[in-house]
């Protein structure tokens, strides 16, 4: 783990922060955030937790913030990190709805949305190369992330059938590499 556990303030105000900063998606800031700025958890334990909350219902990095939280703070962390994360997020939508409303139809604002769409993308797939090259993931593991691309990419695969799939295949060829 990286330095002293954070205080409920400081694990609040560190998720308003990501919240209230990460436009186009959260993933990349919360990661640096949380593994390089702060410095609460090391590469492979961020990374660890994000996997985990990529395969639960919901938004990776939401579900991410409570099982951080949780670890932190119990309960009161998990709401409290939580809370920072949406608290401002859902303020700052509320307003720009009510502003989108009025120009929706418009042709250019439909482009322009198209091109934040590109942005967001790139952010997860930039987030992802970084990972990968700082957790130096062994060939088989590659493997099956390449796999699990393909599957959604080429293949179209639902998501939960690429999860169903593969998870059960990562953790066994990661249990069979980590045996003496």
């Amino acid at each position: 783990m990286g330095e002293a556990p954070p205080a409920r303030r400081e694990l609040f105000l560190g998720y308003a922060r990501i919240g209230l900063l990460g436009f186009g998606g959260v993933a990349a800031l919360a990661r640096h955030e949380i593994v390089e700025r702060r410095r609460w958890l090391s590469e492979r334990e961020y990374a660890e937790i994000l996997g985990v909350g990529q395969i639960l219902p919901g938004p990776n990095v939401g579900n991410a913030a409570v099982m951080i939280g949780r670890r932190f703070h119990g309960l009161a962390g998990a709401l409290l990190a939580t809370a920072g994360l949406y608290l401002g997020p859902l303020c700052v939508l509320l307003a720009l709805l009510s502003a989108y409303e009025a120009v929706a139809d418009i042709a250019a604002v439909a482009r322009a949305m198209q091109g934040v769409a590109a942005a967001a993308a790139g952010l997860v797939f930039g987030m992802a190369l970084k990972m990968g090259t700082q957790l130096h993931p062994p060939p088989e593991l590659l493997a099956v992330g390449a796999l699990a691309l393909l599957a959604a990419w080429w293949w179209r695969v639902p998501l939960p059938l690429i999860v169903l799939a593969l998870a059960p295949l990562g953790v066994w060829l990661s249990l069979r590499r980590a045996r003496p």
